[in-house]
């Protein structure tokens, strides 16, 4: 009977453990799924006005735009400030920030000779969703509808929507 319990109790164990290392979590694979609003690391560019995905990853072919033509004064302090071009410079790769079940996003708002001002937001997170209290800071891809040449990037944050 004693050998019965232990036996018992040891097979109780396996199958916790084995039932708990089966379980993948965003944690470990945090793009991986089907999960549609997860980050994207495809490399295809946006399409000029549509809002861009954001990937883990920096773009391959990208340069970093000099700080003198960055604008990031009407971000939050602690805000990323890191940009760059890609595609000839008809593609702006950023650095963005998102946190729990809100994802990020970037649009071109205006373009004018002298500047393009790029609007940063985040996805509103579903009410009654459980949500994890992180901050994760993906690259986000904002197309141009010409080169960046010698304009500035003027950088602002909206809230989520």
């Amino acid at each position: 009977m004693r050998h019965l319990t232990k036996l018992v109790g040891t097979g109780l164990i396996l199958l916790t453990v084995t039932a708990c290392g089966g379980q993948e979590t965003m944690a470990t694979h945090p793009a991986s799924g089907n999960d549609p609003a997860a980050p994207s690391s495809a490399t295809t560019p946006p399409s000029p006005g549509a809002p861009a995905k954001p990937r883990l990853e920096l773009p391959p072919g990208s340069t970093p735009v000099p700080a003198a033509k960055v604008d990031a004064a009407a971000l939050p302090k602690d805000f990323p400030r890191q940009v760059y071009t890609a595609n000839g410079g008809t593609i702006i790769n950023l650095r963005a920030e998102e946190g729990g079940c809100q994802h990020a996003l970037g649009e071109a708002i205006e373009q004018t000779a002298q500047h393009v001002v790029l609007d940063l937001s985040e996805t509103k997170a579903q009410t009654g969703q459980m949500c994890t209290m992180d901050l994760r800071y993906p690259y986000i891809s904002v197309a141009l509808a010409a080169p960046l040449g010698d304009r500035t990037v003027v950088l602002k944050k909206s809230p989520p929507h």
